[in-house]
């Protein structure tokens, strides 16, 4: 037991009233939140050392941001922190027929029952309390929040059906440390660019401030020097550990946010209580003397004040500390070795791929008139305004989309044909791209963004893999974030490059579960994949990484100047998720490629007799049937990968081959372990026809 527990009667006795301006009844009930998640706390660890709990970070030290939940409506989007567990009980509690602390320690034990993650993780979060799960990553919720902040306005300017009510505000919360980290500095940035612009941005920032991550301490003052003086954030400040001065000062922050459409940053002071977790010791960094110190502002005895100040006497105090103990200890025992998941089919039902026929039936029209036949750019830019005209929640934003019409004319025309709320330019900042897609997607919306580069990526994968693809796994899809990435990438731009711009490095994007990867070369199959993309967003809620090969963009002849065969019209069918395209009918040799390999292949194929190429065109999943087909129709297969040597996808279709039982021959060329230097010097490191037709020619002499 913690001293922090066996303490507490002792220390209520000792107590001195406090006066409160607010009601008894409402002080009462924000107690009893307060102290259901106190015992939660305790509760788990009990849990822990009896092998049922598998997560013992607790709120212990916050439980003033009970008052925040009181401040807000019961309908407004949160985004909470770990220790957020007197908030969850006090927005349960204003819905009345929900048992907030046997959802968290369901969520303890890993119970399949817990109702937002269902056994995966334990997450503040539930679907009916308007409450979006987020896990311990650190600030990767603060995008999306602001993303949110951002759809509520833009949804009802769309006239598109939101879950949220259109005066709603937005609230997330985040603590000391993590307010340093790029991720909440980001969405902090792009929530005050937004507002300068006069963009309706209502999202409180809650930073629970307690002074130390884990065992590294924060300056004193750091917080309102980092954020006390920002121009158009304004900025509140609560003693956290005073739950009336809590409540007073977060009505009034929420109020400024909710009448101004603009953000605040409201910092709470708190303290941590029991450790960062049930592991840590904190006496290997704290001393006696500090731990006694933050004991002594334990926000329940905070609450005990003002309870006493209302006319309760300290037994009677400390008897609700017990009673609300009992309650807590019987659940505790009540969810002790519930069922948890016993398969790797039942873990990872929530990120299974969409049905193919019901995406079949949600394909956006054709709506543009357009004869002649098309490069990859001009099918990707008619297949957006199809996306558009289709769809009145999609959106396509990003850096230089809208009034440019894209660093390559991409999205050119499309601004002035849908207009610039859906099609908009954004901050130049990858995070906050994605963090508005995310919120865009819980949002009603239909999120299109664009990343100008692949190496642009790297600086926001995170959003990808810790918040985007999670959050069907962490809600059994009752929320669900759909998202249409279009990323330009690869190499062999002529004349222009550098490895920020001619970038092969996708392994981050193939090892996301859930993610869906689509890699078009020609105009017919982009247009295709696109729309099968879009609809798989919408219908079931898919995240999809659509790369377009920069190479390609304009690119009109495949064997010779004039030939106009890298021309296609428009497609009339769409191409189904992780359905490959096989070119020829050669029995000798298989080439299985993607992006820019394929016409280099083609090229090949053109010169050698016997070989047939197969299109992945999905990187994720990989076309496995077809490429078995392809393999066995001539028991030679040549990989023709122009990602890296290691993580590239050739490692991943030689290991499906190999899965699969394949016995044929085997071989793979690939561009070099190197970043893409400047000028001709690419060419040393880059996948070549020459190496190709080189592998290919001595795989058919064996």
């Amino acid at each position: 037991m913690s001293q922090v527990d066996e303490l507490f009667a002792q220390r209520v006795q000792a107590l001195k009233p406090a006066p409160c301006d607010h009601p008894a009844e409402l002080l009462c009930g924000l107690y009893d939140a307060q102290l259901g998640s106190r015992h939660a706390d305790l509760a788990a660890r009990w849990l822990q050392a009896t092998g049922h709990g598998f997560y013992t970070i607790g709120s212990s030290g916050h439980e003033g941001n009970a008052g925040v939940a009181a401040a807000l409506h019961p309908t407004d989007p949160a985004l909470l922190h770990y220790r957020s567990g007197a908030f969850y009980l006090a927005r349960a509690a204003q819905h009345q027929d929900k048992d907030g602390i046997r959802d968290i320690l369901l969520g303890v034990a890993a119970a399949t029952t817990e109702p937002i993650s269902g056994g995966r993780h334990k997450v503040f979060g539930r679907h009916d309390l308007a409450i979006i799960p987020q896990t311990s990553t650190i600030a990767s919720h603060l995008p999306r929040a602001m993303g949110v902040a951002f759809s509520i306005a833009r949804a009802a300017k769309l006239a598109v059906p939101s879950p949220w009510p259109t005066d709603s505000i937005v609230v997330t919360s985040f603590g000391d440390a993590s307010a340093n980290h790029s991720t909440a500095t980001g969405a902090i940035n792009a929530a005050q660019h937004a507002s300068y612009q006069g963009i309706p941005m209502p999202l409180l920032l809650v930073c629970e401030d307690n002074g130390i991550g884990i065992s590294v301490r924060t300056p004193d003052g750091w917080i309102k020097q980092a954020y006390g003086q920002r121009p158009g954030l304004r900025y509140f400040d609560a003693d956290g550990t005073d739950l009336a001065a809590t409540l007073t000062m977060a009505t009034e922050a929420a109020t400024f946010v909710r009448r101004n459409r603009r953000p605040a940053f409201l910092r709470l002071r708190t303290v941590r209580l029991m450790g960062h977790a049930g592991s840590d010791v904190e006496a290997a960094y704290r001393s006696p003397a500090e731990v006694t110190a933050d004991e002594e502002l334990d926000p329940l005895l905070g609450t005990a004040r003002l309870l006493l100040g209302a006319g309760f006497h300290q037994d009677e105090v400390v008897e609700l500390y017990e009673n609300k103990r009992a309650e807590v200890m019987r659940i505790a025992r009540e969810v002790a070795g519930l069922p948890q998941l016993e398969s790797a089919q039942a873990v990872a039902a929530p990120l299974r791929y969409p049905n193919a026929a019901v995406v079949a039936k949600t394909l956006p029209g054709h709506h543009l008139e357009q004869s002649e036949r098309l490069t990859l750019s001009q099918s990707i830019n008619r297949a957006l305004g199809d996306v558009l005209a289709s769809y009145p929640e999609a959106m396509v934003f990003g850096e230089d989309v809208g009034r440019k019409g894209g660093v390559y004319g991409v999205t050119r025309g499309l601004q002035k044909s849908y207009g610039p709320a859906r099609v908009f330019d954004t901050l130049l900042d990858e995070q906050s791209i994605l963090g508005l897609a995310l919120g865009a997607g819980v949002s009603g919306l239909l999120p299109i963004p664009e990343v100008q580069y692949l190496a642009y990526l790297h600086n926001a994968e995170d959003q990808l893999r810790g918040e985007a693809a999670s959050l069907k796994f962490f809600s059994q899809g009752q929320y669900r974030n759909p998202m249409l990435l279009r990323i330009a990438g690869y190499g062999y731009q002529k004349g222009f490059g550098g490895h920020f711009h001619n970038d092969d490095a996708i392994g981050v994007l193939r090892d996301i579960p859930g993610l869906v990867v689509a890699s078009p070369s020609r105009p017919d199959d982009a247009a295709a994949m696109l729309h099968t993309c879009a609809a798989a967003a919408r219908s079931d809620g898919t995240v999809c990484v659509f790369l377009e090969p920069i190479a390609l963009y304009h690119r009109r002849d495949l064997l010779r100047d004039g030939d106009d065969e890298w021309l296609a019209d428009y497609p009339s069918a769409h191409v189904p998720i992780g359905k490959g395209r096989t070119y020829g009918e050669g029995g000798e040799l298989t080439l299985v490629t993607f992006g820019n390999g394929l016409p280099m292949s083609l090229r090949v194929a053109a010169k050698l007799p016997g070989v047939r190429v197969l299109d992945l065109r999905w990187l994720v999943p990989l076309p496995v049937e077809d490429l078995l087909r392809e393999a066995t129709a001539t028991g030679r297969v040549l990989v023709v990968d122009e990602t890296r040597r290691s993580g590239g996808v050739s490692e991943g279709v030689l290991a499906a081959l190999v899965d699969a039982g394949f016995s044929g021959r085997m071989a793979r060329v690939t561009s070099e372990d190197s970043f893409v230097p400047l000028g001709d010097a690419a060419r040393q490191v880059l996948l070549s026809e020459q190496t190709i037709e080189a592998a290919a020619r001595k795989l058919l002499a064996r």
